[in-house]
């Protein structure tokens, strides 16, 4: 199943060229992680609080396909590629319409507060593996 969230070119976004800056596709795809878990009915605030678990961006590959540019709307595509016992593996493309402008592959990890990798919850696992 594939998460899909829209996101608007901002003035902000862009540098001198009008296109948006290189390292605000990986603001872009933060942004459309976190609605992603929200939609899966993951509250990720109550998840610190009561589990102890954070997640962490371990690795990032990243493709700069074709600008986008001020204005323009951005679909943020994200699809669970692998799930371990305490690392997730995503697929995230931003898209405007049929157009990859930019795609990734995200490795994040499950940590405890103190830094360490964590087994995600069987409860949490399910939530993801049906997202």
């Amino acid at each position: 199943m594939t998460h899909r969230f829209d996101i608007r070119v901002y003035y902000e976004d862009t540098d001198l060229a009008g296109i948006v800056y290189y390292a605000n596709y990986l603001k872009f795809i933060e942004r459309a992680r976190t609605e992603w878990v929200r939609s899966l009915g993951v509250d990720q605030a109550r998840l610190k609080a009561e589990e102890g678990i954070v997640f962490a961006v371990r690795r990032v590959e990243a493709d700069y396909l074709v600008p986008a540019r001020f204005d323009d709307v951005l679909t943020v595509e994200t699809k669970l590629e692998e799930l371990g016992g305490a690392r997730i593996t995503l697929s995230q493309a931003v898209r405007r319409g049929e157009t990859a402008c930019f795609a990734a592959q995200v490795q994040l990890v499950a940590l405890s507060e103190a830094g360490r990798p964590m087994r995600l919850p069987a409860g949490l696992r399910a939530a993801l593996a049906a997202g």
